[in-house]
């Protein structure tokens, strides 16, 4: 049946005149990078009554949190086993929609409270709020060049299989994870001296949860027979929901190199680690893991490449002293989490009532007035890093990166009122409720 329509439509013929067509935006802001980072600074923006259009490189939104399949909030609560929440706002609506979905968990543990997410459910929720909130979404676009006029940021232009794409914008936020926006406009950057590994997550399933081991015997187990295994990593875990047969994956260490050619041979490596850890966990656990298979791999994950020459450098000794800077717009007590060998990482835990926190000028370059860095994209030393990176401060820095640009509108953000953004910011900076269940 037609329906009315013709069963052969005409079609037209076309020859490329070398001519690739522009698209051009003007917003007030526009977000390089739509993780978890992005979407949180994209949101609050709107919020704020500011035109936003959010960019990335992949051909979706949702960046590592969804694509790379991380499946668990870290560094979101105070520690102890029943910590309260440090980052609220846009978060509220995250978790929100997730629990209506049942598509979230609150592991107390004695450390920390961490929240394990079903990332698909997490999927829709960052495209149904950006659609809703009137953000201008541009996936699968790759940033090409920057302009500026002197200070200032102006424009920036994006390469997609659909023609090139401008956005001119009076701010800019650099959530890209790589530094992408500050380097490309000529900022100065970092990038560590040591390999910094990442990890492939997938999600398996089929798993006899009646038998699943504990933590400490499957860690103690992974990392007995690694080797034998082929595998780089000599330990991991698996994050699963309380009695379903799925599970989150993370047992894997791969580079994460800025090189093409490189950056793109380790997915395919990642992948196989995956599955050297599969075929481990059937053969050690028979009765909790015999019947796994692999339902989705993610993209593989990355946690240090390239960032920001900041305004202020955190160090270790700020993170572990826990330094309260003038300038604080977040907070967190997630662990050093330095992933800086093949076999293994740095893990070193604080205590109940510790706090530390991600000052402003970690964000902003002296070099310019009008992009804030968010994420991993900020500035400090990779150790320090590994404690702010995780995605409950990102979420706080993304909130933070939207009012500091909103105050400071068309001048400069290293000249706003820092009061008056650590009031904006307050229950970021000092609530104490919003105990997970």
């Amino acid at each position: 049946m037609s329906h009315g329509r013709p069963i052969n439509p005409a079609t037209t013929i076309l020859r490329f005149d070398g001519v690739d067509p522009k698209h051009v935006l003007e917003v007030d802001l526009c977000v390089v990078g739509a993780g978890i980072s992005g979407v949180a600074t994209a949101l609050e923006a709107v919020k704020l009554g500011r035109t936003v259009a959010i960019v990335d490189s992949l051909p979706a939104l949702g960046g590592q949190a969804v694509n790379s399949i991380i499946g668990t909030f870290c560094g979101l609560f105070a520690n102890g086993s029943h910590g309260h929440r440090f980052t609220f706002g846009v978060v509220d609506e995250m978790l929100a929609a997730l629990e209506a979905e049942d598509a979230v968990y609150y592991r107390h543990g004695p450390m920390t409270t961490v929240a394990h997410y079903n990332e698909i459910v997490l999927s829709r929720w960052v495209e149904k709020s950006i659609d809703a909130a009137g953000v201008i979404p541009i996936v699968g676009a790759t940033l090409r060049g920057v302009a500026r006029d002197g200070r200032r940021i102006t424009a920036a232009e994006f390469i997609t299989r659909y023609g090139d794409v401008e956005i001119r914008a009076e701010a800019w936020a650099d959530c890209s994870g790589d530094a992408a926006l500050a380097w490309r406009a000529g900022l100065e950057c970092r990038e560590p001296d040591e390999k910094v590994f990442g990890s492939q997550q997938a999600v398996i399933q089929g798993i006899n949860t009646a038998a699943q081991p504990d933590r400490e015997t499957l860690g103690a187990v992974i990392s007995e027979k690694a080797a034998e295994y082929g595998l780089l990593r000599r330990g991991g875990l698996i994050f699963n929901f309380p009695g379903k047969d799925i599970g989150v994956l993370n047992m894997t260490h791969v580079e994460t190199p800025l090189e093409p050619v490189a950056a793109s041979r380790m997915g395919i490596l990642g992948k196989e680690q995956v599955d050297r850890g599969v075929r481990l966990l059937r053969d050690a656990f028979p009765e909790a893991f015999g019947g796994i298979s692999v339902r989705s791999y993610g993209f593989p994950g990355i946690r240090q490449t390239r960032w920001i020459r900041g305004a202020h450098h955190i160090t270790v000794p700020e993170v572990t002293g826990g330094v309260k800077f003038p300038d604080a717009i977040a907070r967190t007590a997630w662990p050093i989490e330095l992933h800086n060998a093949p076999e293994g990482f740095v893990w070193e835990v604080f205590d109940e009532n510790h706090v530390h926190y991600v000052p402003l000028g970690a964000m902003l370059s002296p070099e310019a007035d009008n992009i804030v860095a968010v994420g991993r994209c900020i500035d400090g030393d990779p150790a320090a890093l590994s404690s702010v990176r995780v995605m409950g401060p990102c979420m706080a820095m993304g909130a933070a990166a939207a009012h500091a640009l909103d105050l400071a509108g068309s001048g400069s953000v290293h000249q706003i009122d820092i009061g008056a953004l650590q009031g904006r910011l307050s229950d970021n900076l000092t609530r104490t409720d919003g105990v997970a269940p």
